[in-house]
């Protein structure tokens, strides 16, 4: 059996994985919304400039607060042991 990963190596690994596409996902959609923010009338003005802080406070929360707060409730996670996990199941039936 292969020894599982630490917590914050798992985590680290996925935002290195994902990162490229939320920038590019938040780069497209801010260049969206600027484009109305600036372009729009009156009207949508101020819809877009929340927009705006919305997708800038939403992407940096998902890449620099997310990750710290699931790595720090993650420590109270105790880990089951390995014969625990692979040991099988009572059959009920015979019971």
């Amino acid at each position: 059996m292969t020894k599982p990963e630490p917590l914050d190596k798992i985590i680290n690994k996925s935002v290195n994985e994902t990162l490229s596409r939320t920038i590019l996902t938040a780069g497209t959609t801010l260049l969206t919304v600027a484009c109305l923010y600036l372009f729009g009338g009156a009207v949508i003005h101020d819809f877009a400039l929340a927009m705006l802080i919305g997708i800038v406070a939403g992407t940096y929360s998902s890449i620099f607060v997310a990750s710290p707060i699931l790595l720090d409730l993650g420590k109270g996670i105790k880990q089951r042991p390995a014969a625990a996990v692979a040991a099988p199941k009572a059959d009920l039936a015979k019971a």
